[in-house]
């Protein structure tokens, strides 16, 4: 049964409060087929992020809905070691609640974690020298960091055979992903072709020293090696950021990704 995490948005919340209605949930919830097994609650944010087992989305918010009408922000299927990677994994007191102090390093902001790799870059080297792929490189750059600025992304990091960027918007991150691979097309010499690939995976990451980290960014990260050469592929929750966005985006079922237990929602971004 797929797992999901909902997240409320509650200034001035108390872990009382929620206990109160996580109890709520679990007297109805077995009415829809669902299980809520475990939260967390961030005071200083006033956030609380709800993981439960549920036959869908929608099951899951009839619960909530039902039991003490406080509907979710964002619902959203996710992994359930990302979750816990994400979230960390400290023990839960008796009501299935882990609180986070309000030293908590948790990000406050839903972020898209974007990343680009040129394509056997190896074999590219010993193909076109030291020389050539550098100029290849400078290419890639150019490219995704003109396509960056136009999207308002941000680059976090060159990562030596591509860019990491973070961007507030889904679908900006979408936009830049075609953006990229359509210039790198039109820019490929035919003698040196340059291909590259992207993934994109929304969610929370964790924010230290000007760099990302936690399980969206490992998402990301996988998504991009897993796509195809000049194949953007993205995750679950970037495709339901990007509803009614008129976006060329396609499901393509469950992926078995390095590092994740279980197969990956994902999605891909047709290039025309």
């Amino acid at each position: 049964m797929p797992t999901y995490m909902d997240i409320h948005e509650l200034p001035g919340v108390t872990p009382e409060a929620v206990a109160e209605a996580h109890l709520k949930d679990m007297q109805v919830q077995s009415k829809y087929g669902v299980t809520y097994h475990k939260y967390w609650i961030n005071q200083q944010k006033g956030k609380i992020y709800c993981l439960c087992h549920a036959p869908t989305a929608e099951a899951a918010e009839a619960v909530h809905r039902e039991a003490h009408g406080l509907p979710a922000a964002r619902i959203m299927e996710v992994q359930p070691e990302m979750a816990e990677a994400f979230m960390g994994t400290a023990e839960t007191d008796l009501d299935g609640a882990v609180v986070l102090p309000n030293s908590s390093s948790l990000d406050g902001g839903t972020r898209t974690i974007f990343f680009t790799d040129i394509v056997g870059s190896t074999a590219l080297t010993q193909k076109v020298g030291d020389d050539g792929i550098l100029a290849l490189l400078e290419v890639h750059d150019r490219i995704v960091r003109d396509a960056l600025a136009a999207n308002r992304g941000i680059e976090v990091k060159h990562t030596g055979d591509g860019i990491m960027a973070s961007f507030v918007s889904a679908s900006s991150a979408v936009r830049c992903g075609i953006e990229v691979l359509k210039n790198i097309a039109g820019a490929r010499d035919e003698k040196a072709p340059l291909r590259v690939r992207v993934g994109i995976a929304a969610g929370e990451p964790i924010e230290r020293a000007h760099d990302l980290f936690g399980a969206t960014v490992q998402l990301a990260a996988r998504l991009c090696q897993h796509a195809e050469p000049e194949q953007i592929l993205i995750s679950n929750a970037v495709a339901e950021l990007c509803v009614g966005k008129l976006l060329p985006i396609r499901e393509i079922g469950r992926l078995a990704l390095k590092g994740f237990d279980d197969p990956v929602h994902a999605h891909a971004v047709a290039i025309s």
